[in-house]
This record gives structure tokens, C-alpha cells and sequence, in this order.
């Protein structure tokens, strides 16, 4: 093998790596030993056989040989496996070769012992392992780790009885000493390879095998479809080592012990009297390692999708309950510890009951449509069972049944294959009750966390002032949830939330991070932070309520009108004295201050920076009295790029303004809601002299336009409330 050719190709996968979307990500690298090894990985695509040995030799620096199957020996292909070191599954010499580099130390070995890349893991999960079923895994990496094991400790331990058998094995396997045998047995380490998100599509490379390769075969251009699009539409690849396994304590039966000891000059291919027991070791063997590669799966929202689908116990099931019950085994993936979870599984997962933004359900879904795996009938899908009880034995499986396939992968995961089953027998009232449950137990766990940390002893506020509340309604059918302005608490929506109760609605109100702590946590946030609060309390009573109306005051409302542009299905939205522009001093000082701490930043004067700015709040016993610079810069942000999708808010709106605000400008509230999409919406104006006009003398008209607003809402059912002309209670007084 040609080591200067190994190195060369090995640059060239770097090379093409960094040209492709592939985004590689490894864990576990300190659970490879030193020494021999042997790396066992599960088979999914041809990528494997060279990606896998360029990464684990960046990580040992020792070469890394594989074995592969005997039908890529051919053509351009063949001579390329060749030079990376691959050895054919029909080599005769195959195990002496691989014997002799481990117990050198000369390259760490891959293999396969899947066989096949589609397999159906029902049966290894229910041990139906006969040979008869065609998904007996390979034996050839236990065993060939016993063989290395075995001459080892044979070679060690017949130094003084058989010195000749020695001198003969060492030249059998052309060794010139036996240092390198006492640096320790040959380990097997578990790895697994997991591909997200799986999607076979027409690729260029695909198209090109039309053309060049039409007499290939129906499995080559399976894999060329399947890897194709991996390479040229982006995948993540994680590549997960397991704990080593030391082979040596399988050898310990007395047949196998006296066959190490015997001074009998055994060839290598010789049938040895422990034979049998050797086959039952390597079976054993196997079995264990399989059953870590499977426990390192790295689990993703295909599989939770794919596995809830599969698991659910009737045809049909709503898409909003779908995406709750998936929500709830996301979260019970997060606080357990018995799954590896893909990266975007650890961060919150609220996006996936509200606007999807990430796409995990929306891809899923039409992936599933796609396939004839289930059908979209009005908010509902209903599935093709069949799709999931097939075996795979079709060389098309990851092509033309992903979703079964996606399901298949994770089903030797027993303990979330019990959490899917037991959440897909929940009936859908509970997986409500648990998702609310959930969600107002993490808001409230959020500020505990938050207080603790940012609590500043003469300026932090009592810690039920900024808390987040949920009032209970008389009535599901319509919920509102409740947004304060910047520097506020929840507690300033309190008088609209209470007159709202009365009402008989559900009202949450929500607490924007960074509030009702310290302006030090203030200072940290932006509008990323802002938009997950208001989420969460979407999420949360569009778990109790069957519609949903958010509204908020100042910037809360233009986080409000944020909610209501990607949230296809809130009912309505409102915003009371929004801004569009401020008017007092130190909104106007804001971006000049933010020069100013670049300018400092770049010369170190850290005394000279200035953060915050003094404020008298119009309710002291709520807000802040320092502004964070960076927080109005954060707001001027959000508003900026709220700016352009105000067009696309389609839902009810209606804007509330005082006409002598001293803060937002009535201008600014006039022009937004001139620039949104809604064709009802409405627009008054109160004559107040006050910013905040939910509270105190004159909220009473506030909280009735409210009001009036929700209830033609209600009254309108599945259709909106008719628009209402512009007016000016000011005028009409």
C-alpha cells in the first residue's frame, strides 16, 4: 500500500470536502486508545469508505486501512480504494494483511459489519438474528480482533517455552521485534455515522451518470442519487466513537487458552481444536459492538417526525397535535441522557409550534407527501402503514421509502422507542395539558435562573413584579397573549389582563428576556431573545385556547405585530403606542453613544465607555431607571427589519395611540399601520398626554377599544372581523 499515494488522497478529500456542503461534525475522539484498532462503523453510503479514513487519521495520525466490498474493485473507482489503502472483501490475503499491519502497528482498520446499507433493525432490536433472515451482521471484525489478540498473547507469553514458534509466527507476520505486541491488545471501537437531513433528489452528479454511465448498474445509480445530493445539497455528518472494547477478555475459555499455549506450529489458516469456541466468542463480540454502534446514533427531528408517524396508532392524525407530540419527545430527549441528540435538538424547541422557522416540520412533512408515505387532507395527514411495515430488501429503499427508512434507524434505541409509544397513545387533551404545563414551568424557570443571576441589591425589583402570569378563562375558544414595552415587567399589562379575565378570556402575559431583572441583563439581549419570549407564550395558550390574539404596548407591540407576520394562525394582533421613532433624549443619543464605545473599544479606554444612560420612568416601581445603549440598539434593530414585513401580516390588526405621547412619535404608529398587510385593521387615537396609556386616568377607553377589537374577533369565527375606519376618539369627543 502505497503510503505517499494514502497521504495524496487523503489531501484530496480535505479539498473536495471543502467544495461540497458536507458539515462534518465528531464526538468521542478521546474514547480512540493508542495502539491497534479496529473502528466497526454501521453502513449507510459509499461516503463512509473514504471520508471516514481521512478523519480518524487527522485525529491518530496513523494510516487507516478499510475493507470493502468486492464490486467497487473496478474501474477508476477500484484503483482510487486502492490508494486509500481499501481492501477488497474477496482478497484472499484480506486477513492475513490485516492481522499482520495491527499487530505491527503499521494502520488502524474499518469495517463494516452491516453488510448491507439498508437494513431492517426490527429484527436486531427483536434478536431475530438467523442466518435465514439475511441480517446476521458480519462476524469478520470480532473475529479478526480475536486472531490479533490471540497471536499476541500467543507470540508474549511462548517467549521462554517455544522461543522457535515464536521466531516462526514473527516471521509469518514479518515482525522484527516484539515491542510493538506489548503496547496492549488490539481494540474494536464502536463507530457511528448518522446523515441529516436525509433527502435522495436529481443532482448534477446524478444527471451526469445518465449520460456516462447508462449501463450502470441499478444500485450505482441509486448510490449516486442518494450521495449526490449529500454532497452538492448539504448534509450534517456526525461521526460518533464509542467506548473501546479490549477483545482480550473473550479469549479466557480454557479451549481457547490451551491453543494460545500450545507449542504446535499452527498455520494461519490451520482449523484449530478452539475453533468453535472462537466462532461463539466472535458472535458474542459482535453483538456487543452493534449494539453500541446503534446506541450512538445521533438522533434528529427526522427521526422523532419518522418515529411519532410510525408509532401513532391510528391513520390520521392532526398536524398542530403532531408537532405538540414531537415537541414533548424533543424536550424528553433534551433532560435525558440516554440519547445522543443532533445539535439543533439541544437548543429550545418552541419554533416548532409556532412558525417552524427552521423548517423541521415544513421538510419533514413534504418529504413525507412526496413519498406517499401520508397525504395532507385539511390540517390533518393521514398515513400509508405500509410504508413502515415493509422490509427493506428494495435497493431503491433510501430513494423511494426515506421516512421508513429514517423511522428504521433509531428502533434499537430502546428507551426512546418507548418514550414515542407512550406519547403516541397520549390522547391529545394530555399532550395539550403537558405542552402548557411545560412551557409555563420553563418561562418561570427562565426568570428564576435570570433573577438569581442579574439581581442588583437597590435596583432589582421584587421577583414576583417581573414574573410571567397566566390568568385562567371562563371560555378555550380565544386566548390572548399580553407583550410589556422595553424596560418594563409583565405587571404593566396587569389592569388590560385583569379587565380581559373579566371578559371570560385566557390571558398570558409574557416576560421579554432580559426584564424584571437588572439593564445589566437588558444590556445582553437582542431581538432573537425578544421574539423566543413571545413565542413561548403563543406556543403555550395555543395549547389551552383553540385561537389565539396577541397584542402588546410600545415595543411590545411591534414584537407583537412580529408574531402575528410568521404565525400563520394567530387570530389577531394589536399594538398600543407602538414606535416608529423616539422622541426623548436618550433614544436620540443612542447610536452617537455607540460610536463612541467602538472609538474606545479600539483604544482600550474602558473607563471612557459609556453603557447606560439615566432615565425617569414613568412608573418607577416597574421600570428601569438606566437604559442599556445596547438594548435601544437592539430595538432600533428589530423595528428596522420589522419594517419591510408589516405588509405581510394578513391577520386582524387594530393600533392604539395617544395623541400627546412624549415618547413615540403619533406620526410613526400612523405610518405603521398604514404599512401593514391587513385589509381589517384600525386605527385610533386617545387624547391622552402619557406613553403609557393602559394604566391610570382614561385606560378605561384603552382596555374597551381592546376589547371591542377581540370581540369582533370572536363574534367573526373562522372569519375575520369586517374593517373598520380610521378614528380619532380625540375628535370624537
Amino acid at each position: 500500500m502505497n503510503r505517499k499515494a494514502y497521504l495524496a488522497t487523503g489531501r484530496m478529500i480535505a479539498m473536495l470536502q471543502g467544495f461540497s456542503k458536507l458539515r462534518v461534525n465528531v464526538h468521542g475522539k478521546e474514547n480512540i486508545p493508542g495502539g491497534a484498532v479496529i473502528f466497526v462503523v454501521n453502513h449507510f453510503t459509499r461516503i463512509e469508505t473514504v471520508l471516514l479514513p481521512y478523519h480518524i487519521h487527522r485525529l491518530t495520525r496513523v494510516p487507516v486501512w478499510s475493507l470493502a466490498d468486492a464490486s467497487l474493485f473496478s474501474g477508476p473507482l477500484g484503483r482510487f480504494l486502492d490508494m486509500m489503502g481499501a481492501v477488497s472483501t474477496k482478497n484472499p490475503d484480506r486477513d492475513r494483511v490485516m492481522v499482520k499491519t495491527l499487530l505491527t502497528g503499521e494502520a488502524s482498520w474499518i469495517v463494516f459489519p452491516e453488510g448491507r446499507m439498508v437494513k431492517d433493525k426490527e429484527l436486531f432490536r427483536k434478536r431475530v438474528l438467523l442466518p435465514s433472515s439475511g441480517v446476521r451482521p458480519r462476524s469478520g471484525a470480532a473475529t479478526l480482533a480475536l486472531r490479533t489478540e490471540f497471536y499476541r498473547q500467543r507470540m508474549l507469553r511462548l517467549q521462554q517455552v517455544a522461543p522457535d514458534e515464536v521466531t516462526r509466527l514473527q516471521g509469518m507476520f514479518q515482525l522484527t521485534g516484539l515491542a510493538p505486541l506489548a503496547k496492549g491488545p488490539c481494540h474494536i471501537v464502536p463507530v457511528n455515522i448518522t446523515y441529516y437531513p436525509l433527502r435522495a433528489r436529481e443532482n448534477a452528479l446524478s444527471r451526469l451518470s445518465e449520460l456516462f454511465l447508462s449501463d450502470a448498474s441499478p444500485r450505482l445509480k441509486e448510490e449516486i442519487l442518494t450521495e449526490g445530493s449529500m454532497l452538492l445539497s448539504g448534509v450534517d455528518i456526525d461521526i460518533r466513537f464509542g467506548r473501546a472494547i479490549d477483545p482480550s477478555a473473550y479469549l479466557a475459555g480454557r479451549e481457547i487458552e490451551s491453543d494460545i499455549l500450545s507449542t504446535a506450529s499452527y498455520g494461519f489458516d490451520d482449523q484449530l481444536p478452539s475453533l468453535p469456541e472462537m466462532k461463539r466468542q466472535a458472535n458474542r463480540l459482535v453483538q456487543r459492538c452493534m449494539s453500541s454502534i446503534y446506541d450512538l446514533t445521533t438522533v434528529n427531528h427526522d427521526h422523532l417526525f419518522a418515529s411519532m408517524l410510525r408509532a401513532y396508532p391510528f391513520l390520521s392524525i392532526n398536524e398542530d397535535d403532531f408537532r405538540r407530540r414531537v415537541f414533548l419527545l424533543a424536550t424528553q430527549c433534551l433532560q435525558e441522557t440516554t440519547c445522543h441528540l443532533h445539535q439543533s435538538l439541544r437548543t429550545g424547541q418552541v419554533p416548532l409550534l409556532t412558525d417552524d422557522r427552521y423548517h423541521k416540520y415544513r421538510e419533514f412533512s413534504e418529504l413525507a407527501i412526496e413519498k406517499g408515505v401520508a397525504v395532507r387532507r385539511d390540517g390533518t395527514l393521514v398515513k400509508d402503514r405500509s410504508k413502515f411495515s415493509a422490509p427493506f430488501e428494495m435497493q431503491r429503499a433510501r430513494i423511494d421509502n426515506p421516512v421508513g427508512v429514517i423511522a428504521n434507524e433509531v428502533l434499537p434505541l430502546t428507551t426512546l422507542q418507548r418514550e414515542v409509544h407512550l406519547m403516541a397513545w397520549h390522547p391529545a387533551w394530555l399532550v395539550r395539558r403537558r405542552v402548557a404545563g411545560l412551557l409555563e414551568e420553563q418561562a418561570l424557570e427562565e426568570y428564576r435562573e435570570d433573577y438569581a443571576t442579574f439581581f442588583r441589591e437597590g435596583e432589582s425589583k421584587g421577583i414576583e413584579v417581573g414574573a410571567p402570569a397566566l390568568l385562567e378563562g371562563r371560555s378555550r375558544a380565544l386566548g390572548v397573549v399580553l407583550v410589556h414595552g422595553l424596560l418594563s415587567v409583565p405587571a404593566q399589562m396587569m389592569e388590560l389582563a385583569r379587565y380581559l379575565q373579566g371578559k371570560g378570556l385566557w390571558v398570558y402575559l409574557v416576560r421579554l428576556k432580559g426584564h424584571g431583572t437588572s439593564p445589566e441583563d437588558l444590556a445582553r439581549r437582542s431581538g432573537g431573545d425578544w421574539v423566543e419570549s413571545v413565542d413561548l407564550g403563543y406556543a403555550l395558550l395555543s395549547t389551552i385556547c383553540e385561537r389565539v390574539v396577541v397584542g402588546g404596548f410600545s415595543f411590545g407591540g411591534g414584537v407583537a405585530l412580529d408574531c402575528a407576520g410568521r404565525v400563520g394562525k394567530v387570530a389577531g394582533a394589536f399594538a398600543v403606542c407602538p414606535p416608529q421613532r423616539l422622541l426623548d433624549v436618550s433614544s436620540r443619543f443612542a447610536p452617537a453613544v455607540t460610536v463612541w464605545n467602538r472609538v474606545m473599544d479600539v483604544f482600550s479606554y474602558q473607563w471612557a465607555k459609556k453603557e447606560f444612560v439615566e432615565s425617569v420612568p414613568e412608573r418607577p416601581e416597574l421600570n428601569y431607571a438606566r437604559i442599556p445603549i445596547a438594548a435601544l440598539r437592539a430595538m432600533e434593530r428589530f423595528m428596522a427589519e420589522l419594517e419591510p414585513r408589516l405588509a405581510t401580516i394578513c391577520a386582524p390588526a387594530l393600533v392604539l395611540q395617544a395623541e400627546g405621547d412624549p415618547v413615540v412619535d403619533p406620526r410613526g404608529s400612523q405610518r405603521l399601520f398604514e404599512m401593514l398587510g391587513s385589509t381589517r385593521k384600525d386605527y385610533r387615537r386617545f387624547p391622552l398626554e402619557r406613553h403609557g396609556i393602559l394604566a391610570g386616568e382614561g385606560a378605561g377607553e384603552v382596555h374597551a377599544a381592546v376589547w371591542e377589537f377581540i370581540e369582533g374577533i370572536m363574534k367573526g369565527g373562522a372569519e375575520a372581523p369586517r374593517p373598520a375606519p380610521v378614528r380619532d376618539t380625540a375628535q370624537a369627543k
